[in-house]
């Protein structure tokens, strides 16, 4: 079984590069950490980017996930191409591209393609935030599927990720440590990305959040909510082509001794808002063909 360590990034190609980075940046409120190689990578927290964006035709080019160290790689790497996966292993130039020691790719069995990275690099100096959010991390991704319950199975089998709680037959959240989860697999026909979460430090930083989304025309799509599941107050809203984020606070921390996976069904008004309020399936950005970096 392959040890999940936490979350790394997400790369995502988009048609108007400056349009999406000014989002990220004067909207979701992230630090633009540079610009390389045709890329724009921004930051939430330590990660020294968490969000990296390409001009290209609109989707999601990776979902990248971090393992211990470079032994682990290896071993991830046999694991998979056991498992019947076709792995490749990413040049040094293109891991330093996105600042991890080593990475290796491959997609899923419904063609998500994620990229398994050791060694993150991480920056020492506090956030400089483009705005201030109140963000305090980048929380989780959610991936897509025809069927969750199939593709939890596989996180949770050949991976260490461990079911938290199901929607039914329409969502599945995965921890990989305490967090009541950082991966998750919603219902679709395609695979692609749902969304991206950030935490926030605090329920005011969610309220003011909300409004200042208000008052810029922002699309909110759900919330302000609280998930059942998690116990997470959320409010999820529209980036640039279909680009899902959400804002987040107080996410349950999992005892691993007593936890024991509990299933909302979707029909229950309450399901994915215990307060009852309006809520929708997401918009989703496909999976798109991943770009590979070249000088």
């Amino acid at each position: 079984m392959i040890e999940l360590m936490d979350i790394a990034y997400v790369r995502s190609s988009t048609p108007d590069l400056e349009r999406s980075v000014r989002f990220a940046t004067e909207i979701v409120g992230l630090e633009l950490m540079e610009r390389r190689d045709e890329f724009v990578f921004l930051r939430a927290d330590e990660r020294q980017h968490c969000l990296a964006f390409t001009e290209g035709p609109p989707g999601v080019l990776a979902s990248g996930l971090t393992v211990r160290g470079l032994a682990e790689l290896e071993r991830a790497e046999n694991d998979l191409e056991d498992y019947g996966l076709r792995v490749t292993r990413g040049t040094e130039e293109e891991a330093s591209h996105r600042q991890v020691d080593a990475f290796i790719a491959f997609d899923d069995p419904v063609g998500n393609h994620i990229e398994l990275c050791a060694d993150q690099e991480l920056c020492a100096r506090p956030v400089d935030f483009s705005r201030n959010a109140g963000i305090t991390e980048f929380g989780h991704l959610c991936l897509d599927a025809p069927v969750p319950r199939e593709a939890a199975a596989f996180w949770t089998s050949v991976f260490s990720a461990r079911v938290s709680d199901h929607v039914g037959e329409a969502a599945y959240l995965l921890r990989i440590d305490p967090v009541h989860h950082k991966l998750a697999v919603f219902a679709s026909d395609t695979p692609g990305l749902c969304h991206v979460n950030f935490q926030v430090d605090s329920l005011d930083s969610l309220m003011r959040n909300w409004r200042f989304l208000q008052r810029e025309g922002v699309e909110i799509q759900s919330g302000p909510g609280k998930h059942p599941t998690s116990g997470a107050i959320f409010v999820y809203f529209s980036g640039p082509y279909n680009l899902t984020y959400e804002y987040s606070f107080g996410v349950t921390r999992v005892d691993e001794a007593t936890w024991r996976p509990r299933n909302f069904p979707l029909e229950d008004p309450g399901s994915i808002d215990m307060w009852t309020g309006p809520t929708r399936r997401v918009n989703s950005q496909g999976q798109v063909s991943p770009i590979v970096h070249v000088t």
